[in-house]
């Protein structure tokens, strides 16, 4: 993926999204200046909202993570955002969200996940890191699978309570649906929860390479049990991973989840890395988040994945502008 800005000439906004909507209260002292809605043009991060949870009701879980993009950009809005010295923010592309295609069933589920990875495929085509917000997470299948159409090899990391390795369409599918269809190579799941997966389940996730990280990770240990990533991989952040007293708000709430400062610690750290490829923030839930509580947990991790970016991006333009000058002496 090309670390340059997008093509001025392309279109303004991929296909089949509608614009996303910001609240008033953004101000230019957050993070307005850093946001642009109407064309990609000197943007090196995109947001893409996966506005959709069918997938979460053909699983039979609770609705509402289709409002999730909504309430993530909710709660970015009230952060106060300065921008000292010491936290610089790359400047992002608000791609808007994809419109989910018409209906109830599987078929209606497929369309929308045709749509998802063609708008994703349109944001890397134009050298952006995309960022996706949920949304049912099995809408991370789409979202990933325009990336390992361009990274072949790719890997993953997921954090989440559960495998997600369900042969039936919906929430639960999206690991085995990488694997099996988009040649995955192998996916580390931090924070799976063996209370609420099947024996079945994880034999089939680890007989195709998948691998079980520690459950609980003390904050300190978090960076150092990241597995050593040198192939391209994306990272999938699915908000049950974590303890349910941070984060109420998810389509499956975890009794026994994360904490927030373990999480934080590891999304800086993968943030920072050149491989990674595109990450997203799923199954987000507003109609049973008490006072946004989950929603303002998102947005944390969100601006932590952007400072890890900020950071990424001067390692990536720092060498090759010394490279230039040393070629011109």
């Amino acid at each position: 993926m090309s670390s340059g800005s997008p093509n001025s000439a392309a279109p303004s906004r991929p296909p089949h999204c509608r614009p996303g909507v910001w609240p008033a209260s953004l101000s230019p002292a957050r993070l307005a200046s850093r946001i642009r809605t109407d064309a990609p043009a000197g943007c090196r991060v995109a947001l893409l909202g996966l506005a959709d949870d069918l997938g979460v009701r053909l699983n039979a879980g609770r609705p509402g993570a289709a409002e999730g993009p909504a309430a993530i950009r909710a709660a970015l809005a009230r952060y106060g955002v300065a921008e000292p010295d010491d936290w610089a923010w790359p400047t992002i592309y608000d791609a808007g969200d994809v419109i989910p295609a018409p209906g109830t069933g599987p078929e209606a589920l497929a369309q929308t996940h045709d749509r998802v990875t063609e708008a994703a495929g349109w944001l890397l085509d134009q050298g952006l890191f995309p960022i996706g917000l949920g949304g049912g997470h099995d809408l991370t299948f789409a979202f990933v699978r325009a990336a390992a159409s361009r990274f072949p090899g790719l890997a993953g990391v997921s954090f989440d309570a559960h495998l997600d390795v369900r042969p039936e369409p919906g929430s639960g599918m999206v690991y085995r649906a990488l694997i099996e269809r988009c040649k995955v190579a192998r996916v580390d799941v931090f924070g799976a929860n063996p209370l609420v997966n099947s024996a079945e389940h994880v034999r089939w996730f680890e007989s195709h390479g998948g691998r079980l990280r520690s459950g609980h990770l003390d904050e300190s240990d978090a960076e150092r049990n990241l597995p050593r990533l040198t192939k391209d991989f994306f990272v999938s952040f699915d908000l049950d991973v974590l303890d349910a007293s941070h984060a109420p708000g998810v389509s499956a709430m975890n009794p026994a989840g994360w904490s927030t400062a373990t999480a934080t610690r590891m999304l800086l750290a993968l943030a920072q890395s050149p491989r990674l490829r595109c990450i997203d923030f799923m199954e987000l839930c507003p109609a049973h988040d008490p006072e946004g509580r989950t929603a303002r947990v998102a947005a944390h991790m969100l601006l932590t994945t952007l400072r890890g970016l900020h950071f990424r991006f001067m390692a990536l333009d720092t060498p090759s502008k010394s490279r230039g000058e040393k070629d011109r002496s």
